[in-house]
């Protein structure tokens, strides 16, 4: 059959496929990228096969499930986990609303979980009927390459067999990687955290990332003892840095023990839990220690190198704009490839590749203004650039307006934990390049906002844009006064 690409806009030469093969794609990887691309795949009349481990909450070299990361063990239990540890600020505040509650309300930790694993179930099998309906077929087992055009499937017997394809993508994601210290093996990751059989009473978390401070807050929430650790001054490196402050005064308002610039030096067994030395000489005893040390992309297995597929120092595979890899009919996107490790960026990647092999419209994935959020306690959200990058990029000054107030419900509550809003402009275009908050409800304010910035809003247009009252999400069109201008080059 013949097919037709185009890349760069120019229309290639129709190839007649010589060879037949087994399949016009195989998909390694039946995350949110793999999925997505072989349902896309499939709708411009592609003959799709994709492979998956099978299914378990916590993963191994051997045991996945369709669905990924993201489904199985990542940002679905986690956010079912953060609402059930919200509930221990809305009992504190709702006393001041009237409501009369005991001293002691109780929580059953073996009920949330049951209910995770249970939510989690039915979305895998939701992902296996949207990979069924677009007619895409599927293999349980562990998949590697072969040669350019040949993918063998491990099947969980042991048995193997080979299936041809005229493209391979790659979509294996990344897996949460173990710091190198004495006693490591005592420690868990993300996976494991997801899933424990007891609620712990300490517990001791090394990371500043996403994955550390949304722990903290939920351990905390449902009533541990909680010390996180990491090595800067703030957490969560990359983000702008005065929201960063603002996420580390409200981890502390919600009675998480901080200890910037510390690491774990070696984890010992105790008689009352896992004994936690830190490079500093002090020790703690705690019930678990998470690693949230980051992620590392799940290429070991893949026999990448004997196909000829390049990787970068850290495993993860090297693509073009296009996401095409070092070898023309393989392809890879999703956290494999460590470009911007967000499901919803997998998601757009994979559209991207269905468009540009199978739908005659070469499409490269757009990172600008992606929006994103931390859902720590309250949350921050984020979309554009911060103050730091805005300064590293700009060509004439920055304006930043700002905003931190105590919000309707705390003013009743009590509880004293202010909104913080933040607007980044151009002095010289007027267009707004970053935006971020951190407070309630921020993730559901920031994708409203991200839309606007993909649109090329100006702090003109959001000044004449009338808010909604009463509401934490009308100051973003009402910060008339600039917090500061920085001359571009300058470092805030």
């Amino acid at each position: 059959m013949a097919r037709k690409m185009l890349i760069d806009g120019e229309l290639g030469q129709t190839i007649e496929e010589e060879k037949q093969y087994d399949f016009d794609l195989f998909v390694i990887g039946a995350g949110s990228g793999g999925v997505r691309a072989s349902r896309t795949s499939a709708s411009f009349g592609a003959k799709v096969a994709i492979c998956e481990l099978p299914f378990h909450p916590i993963s191994s070299e051997v045991i996945g499930g369709i669905g990924g990361t993201c489904v199985i063990r990542g940002c679905v239990p986690k956010k079912i986990l953060v609402y059930g540890a919200q509930f221990r600020g809305e009992f504190e505040d709702c006393r001041n609303f009237g409501w009369e509650l005991s001293d002691q309300v109780d929580f059953n930790w073996k009920k949330l979980l049951h209910n995770k694993t249970q939510e989690i179930t039915r979305l895998n099998g939701i992902y296996k009927r949207l990979l069924s309906n677009a007619g895409v077929t599927m293999f349980e087992g562990e998949g590697k390459l072969i040669d350019a055009h040949l993918v063998e499937v491990t099947q969980a017997d042991g048995t193997t067999k080979q299936y041809s394809a005229k493209h391979i993508l790659i979509a294996t994601g990344s897996r949460a990687q173990r710091v190198n210290i004495p006693g490591k093996e005592l420690a868990i990751t993300s996976d494991e955290a997801l899933s424990l059989d007891e609620l712990p009473k300490r517990a001791v978390i090394l990371g500043g990332g996403y994955i550390a401070v949304e722990f903290a807050s939920i351990w905390r929430g449902l009533g541990a003892e909680v010390d996180l650790f990491y090595r800067k001054e703030l957490p969560l490196r990359g983000f702008d840095d005065e929201m960063r402050a603002v996420v580390a005064k409200n981890l502390e308002g919600r009675g998480i023990r901080l200890h910037p610039g510390t690491n774990l030096s070696e984890l010992r067994n105790g008689e009352d839990g896992i004994r936690v030395l830190t490079d500093h000489g002090d020790e703690i005893t705690a019930d678990v220690v998470l690693f949230a040390t980051g992620r590392l992309p799940n290429t070991k297995r893949l026999n990448l190198q004997a196909v000829g597929v390049e990787v970068d120092k850290t495993g993860a595979i090297k693509v073009d704009e296009y996401s095409r890899t070092t070898v023309p009919n393989i392809w890879a996107v999703g956290d494999v490839t460590n470009r911007m490790n967000l499901t919803p960026v997998a998601l757009m990647e994979g559209t991207c590749f269905s468009k540009t092999v199978f739908g005659g419209q070469p499409t490269k994935p757009d990172y600008i203004s992606i929006p994103c959020a931390v859902f720590c306690i309250p949350p921050l959200s984020v979309v554009g650039l911060s103050e730091q990058q805005a300064l590293e990029q700009a060509k004439s000054d920055i304006l930043v307006y700002t905003s931190s107030f105590n919000p309707m419900k705390n003013t009743i509550s009590g509880r004293q934990e202010k909104t913080v809003m933040k607007l980044i402009v151009d002095s010289e275009t007027d267009k707004v390049l970053g935006a971020s908050m951190c407070g309630p409800d921020a993730p559901e304010i920031m994708q409203g906002l991200a839309v606007a910035l993909k649109c090329g809003a100006t702090k003109a247009q959001f000044d004449s844009t009338v808010g909604i009252h009463p509401s934490a999400a009308e100051e973003f069109v009402t910060m008339r006064s600039i917090t500061r201008r920085v001359t571009a080059g300058a470092k805030p």
